[in-house]
């Protein structure tokens, strides 16, 4: 990238939001902080209004815009790829908003990129549909749970457990990520007292609380994420699949992934006892098979050869 387009690239970052760091910019075209200075100070030069704030970052002098910005080709795919990934893996509320961000998009576009955009649709698909997701694409409430995160908004929900048990929450969000095959909802439980993760398809009912909290003494997102790393250090990671006839049955306890196989589901557990694992995986029959690791298979074929023998003889004994 030369000098011009990285200049037009780092004003165009300086508008997306309130304050950037210079950190931030040389981590992005990979390049000095010295550099990053000079930059700056050759858009001040040439007349836009940047400020700073020391020990924090740059910001743009509120009322200054840009004029719409172009797009191209290889942009402008980028953003189509995006909104395939949003059509299959999130609600109808983000769906909606993106639909419209993209027509507004689009409004700004050349005719050779939006013709671009035309032939990239018709070639383009992402084939994302777990067994359990709805092809209507309900509603989530991935966009409240965004505007909540974001505003320190209390909510108050109707969740069902993997157990089918419903139970009514106050809850504190502190971040929105997406594993296993669905968006969750991690925040502080005022019920529980403590931090619980909300499957966001098990969500029935959400609404605002209408209060807000401090969220001083929470952990981030981020914070959360290594305590749950350390937290599960040492636990073993298990591979199993699934016939999809027994998936509603089947436990989310210590899922981490899932991958869809067709007419079985692959499902990524950690787990930190073996024999436990072997008795809670017994009831599936043939309905379940350990991919992973080796010694779980052999503990499995083990207990099973040992109630094979057992059975066997309380059947000699009752035919004596």
């Amino acid at each position: 990238m030369n000098r011009i387009d990285r200049l037009t690239a780092i004003l165009i970052q300086l508008q997306t939001k309130r304050i950037v760091r210079a950190e931030e910019v040389a981590d992005r075209f990979e390049i000095s902080l010295r550099t990053v200075y000079r930059d700056v100070k050759a858009l001040m030069e040439a007349g836009v209004p940047i400020g700073s704030e020391a020990g924090k970052g740059y910001f743009i002098v509120a009322g200054y815009h840009l004029p719409p910005v172009m797009f191209n080709q290889e942009e402008a795919g980028s953003m189509l790829l995006a909104g395939k990934l949003v059509e299959k893996m999130t609600d109808k509320s983000v769906r909606k908003a993106y639909e419209s961000a993209m027509n507004k998009i689009k409004a700004v576009l050349k005719e050779a990129e939006k013709d671009h955009l035309e032939n990239l649709n018709s070639v383009m698909e992402v084939h994302y549909n777990p067994w359990r997701r709805n092809p209507e694409l309900p509603n989530h409430f991935i966009t409240d749970i965004q505007k909540a995160v974001a505003n320190k908004e209390v909510l108050k929900l109707v969740y069902c457990s993997s157990k089918n048990e419903t139970t009514q929450r106050e809850v504190e969000p502190i971040g929105l990520f997406f594993y296993s095959g669905a968006w969750h909802l991690i925040a502080w439980c005022r019920l529980r007292k403590g931090y619980r993760d909300f499957r966001s398809d098990q969500i029935k009912e959400l609404k605002p609380a209408g209060s807000h909290f401090d969220g001083a003494n929470l952990l981030s997102l981020q914070e959360y994420f290594k305590s749950f790393q350390e937290e599960h250090e040492g636990l073993i990671k298990i591979k199993l699949s699934f016939d999809k006839s027994m998936l509603p049955a089947r436990p989310f306890y210590g899922a981490i992934n899932e991958k869809d196989l067709g007419s079985r589901m692959q499902i990524e557990y950690l787990m930190d006892n073996l024999e436990l694992t072997v008795r809670w995986l017994l009831p599936y029959g043939t309905s379940v098979e350990i991919e992973e690791p080796e010694e779980l298979k052999a503990l499995m074929a083990k207990r099973t050869e040992e109630l094979f023998t057992h059975h066997s003889r309380i059947n000699e004994l009752s035919l004596k």
